[in-house]
């Protein structure tokens, strides 16, 4: 969704002026994202190129009490070398926020990062951080010190006689019994067709999806490393295209493990079963076989900024394929209020 700039800062201010005029509390942030990732993919015939370039998103909270706020701001991307420049890469950010008591709900068009960005690759790739980075639609979680669940809904494509319509449902949780947990991850992708539509060969609806189960131990206190993390259960990919295929069920093993000591990370994912078609998932998992190794550095960590370097290597059968990653992060502002 994009929205011309004058007409849309021109809703921002308006939302801002109204809402000071009865909020008890005023809250901002400035979320910086900056990242370089080269994909070297050729040798396992996947698509090799490279992510460059920068995002910033200030966003201002108005909250009638430590209940209820409203969230107004913007998100601006551009990719390095891209011209011309005509603002297409500015998407809104309004949402409202209800907390309490463990509940967290939010609708409207709220950030990806710390909702979402936990999925596995397999299931969301990694790629929507830099191209989608905001959610629209809805999302209500519950947590507490054992126990997290949440529900969400993505609206991806509003269905006009140009586009079709398109969302994504997920929920996912977990279970902590210190050290052991459990946790699960689903998502199911509908992909319907065009208002009015009577071509032929238009596309049938799909159905697409997957789902992911693990059995995790979580060793960082027991052991001298700052974080030691071991996991593995099991995925199935569901997916069908109506009138021409019915259901497929690919199914297969997933072991993840990830270390830290001070600045330095090593993390690694085995992937061993039948190839999978997830449509938002990591396309290395089409694969009947695939391991990702990486190896990491953390050169900036400062209250709300972590600048990380990657290197990964993709391991498929008769192939190697290479990753190079520079991310810098940078929180600035508060946007809820403190608990007193």
């Amino acid at each position: 969704m994009h929205i011309p700039n004058r007409r849309f800062a021109i809703i921002i201010a308006v939302l801002l002026h109204v809402g000071s005029a009865y909020a008890q509390e005023l809250g901002w942030n400035v979320h910086f994202h900056g990242f370089a990732d080269n994909r070297e993919y050729a040798k396992s015939g996947k698509y090799s190129h490279s992510i460059l370039g920068a995002r910033i998103a200030p966003e201002a909270l108005l909250s009638l009490d430590s209940t209820h706020f409203l969230h107004a701001g913007i998100n601006f991307l551009h990719e390095f070398g891209a011209r011309p420049f005509d603002g297409t890469n500015i998407s809104p950010t309004i949402y409202y926020n209800y907390r309490q008591r463990g509940h967290d709900f939010y609708i409207g068009m709220f950030p990806r990062k710390d909702l979402l960005d936990g999925y596995h690759r397999a299931i969301l790739n990694d790629t929507l951080t830099y191209y989608r980075p905001n959610v629209e639609g809805m999302l209500w979680k519950y947590a507490n010190n054992t126990f997290h669940q949440q529900v969400w809904i993505d609206w991806t494509s509003r269905q006009t006689e140009t586009e079709r319509e398109q969302f994504m449902v997920g929920f996912s949780g977990r279970v902590n019994l210190a050290p052991v947990y459990l946790s699960h991850q689903v998502t199911l992708w509908h992909d319907a067709g065009r208002k009015n539509n009577t071509d032929e060969n238009e596309q049938p609806v799909r159905d697409n999806g997957a789902a992911l189960a693990k059995l995790g131990i979580d060793l960082s206190d027991a052991s001298f490393l700052d974080s030691l993390d071991i996991s593995g259960g099991g995925i199935i990919a569901y997916d069908r295209l109506r009138g021409i295929y019915d259901w497929r069920t690919p199914k297969g093993f997933i072991a993840d493990m990830y270390a830290e000591y001070r600045k330095i990370f090593i993390a690694n994912t085995l992937y061993a079963g039948q190839g999978m078609d997830i449509a938002y998932g990591d396309r290395f998992y089409t694969a009947d076989f695939y391991d990702r190794l990486e190896l990491g550095w953390k050169p900036l960590q400062y209250k709300g900024l972590e600048g990380r370097f990657t290197l990964s290597f993709h391991f498929t059968q008769g192939a190697v394929d290479n990753q190079q990653q520079f991310t810098l992060q940078y929180n600035l502002g508060r946007l809820y209020p403190r608990q007193r």
